[in-house]
């Protein structure tokens, strides 16, 4: 029987598919991307939207962590309802969102459980989505953080992005080494570890993208895909996340394959022409 005591909270940073956050009732805490001076709450944009935006931008936007208020208010209603609340934060070493929440739960009587995925975009996202399944199936708040605190060190994220544009634009990479990488079709293979995005390699050209992420999927978490959820994400290039979907399911052949586009605070780091997977090691 499901537990419908606790309440699943995340953030923005998760890139939580609105339709898997209906389906458990997950709540999503927006987040706040700048456009060009003009403000969106990532919950009231599609993620279309957001790349038409991006691609149309003078400048690369900016996002905005949720504020404690933002987290004392929705705490504040969930333990009025007599629920338990548990939420799953995105990595703290990269948003100062978890602080938020933390301080946000010092001032409110209840019973909050507060967990840093220790990792970003639907890395976080599968953490959040074990734990509201679980709790589907009638498991207790105990046991549900029991298996989180197993599965955060075996969260597997494997990333690029067909441009080196967005990178130089929001300054993670400067204009020498864009115009170099660019010349040669340099594309950095990302990975997150310990919290943080962190480039593990890179490939020269946008076709040895995929067949890295598989290859480095496969050294990393085995070959045996048959119990296994596998998530893959895209922006607007959503030819590569299906040249993706046809190398998992050719090449891993997992239990549940979930497709995603990368949300507005994702996107704004990324630029829109990203392609990526997760799993479970």
């Amino acid at each position: 029987m499901k537990n419908n005591s606790v309440k699943v909270i995340c953030d923005g940073i998760a890139n939580m598919p609105r339709e898997l956050a209906k389906q458990y009732e997950i709540e999503v805490v927006p987040l706040t991307v700048r456009v060009d001076g003009k403000e969106y709450r990532d919950i009231d944009i599609t993620d279309e939207q957001f790349y038409v935006m991006m691609r149309e931008a003078k400048e690369m936007p900016k996002t905005s962590q949720a504020t404690y208020i933002d987290f004392k208010d929705i705490f504040d209603r969930h333990v009025a309802d007599g629920k338990t609340v548990l939420y799953i934060s995105g990595s703290s070493k990269s948003s100062g969102t978890y602080q938020s929440a933390v301080l946000a739960s010092k001032d409110v009587e209840g019973d909050i459980h507060i967990f840093d995925s220790m990792s970003i975009c639907f890395g976080c996202g599968m953490l959040v989505l074990t734990a509201a399944r679980m709790l589907n199936e009638g498991a207790s708040i105990e046991e549900v953080l029991k298996e989180l605190e197993s599965l955060r060190d075996r969260v597997f994220v494997s990333m690029s992005m067909n441009s080196l544009e967005y990178l130089k634009k929001g300054g993670r990479i400067s204009n020498g080494k864009a115009l170099v990488g660019n010349m040669l079709s340099l594309r950095p293979m990302l990975t997150v570890k310990d919290g943080l995005i962190f480039q593990e390699g890179q490939v020269r050209g946008n076709k040895k993208i995929i067949p890295t992420i598989i290859k480095r999927t496969k050294e990393v978490c085995g070959e045996d895909f048959s119990d296994r959820t596998i998530a893959i994400g895209c922006g607007d290039n959503l030819e590569d996340r299906e040249q993706l979907k046809e190398a998992v399911l050719r090449e891993l052949n997992p239990k549940e394959l979930i497709l995603i586009t990368i949300n507005p605070p994702m996107c704004s780091h990324s630029g829109p022409g990203f392609i990526g997977l997760t799993c479970f090691k």
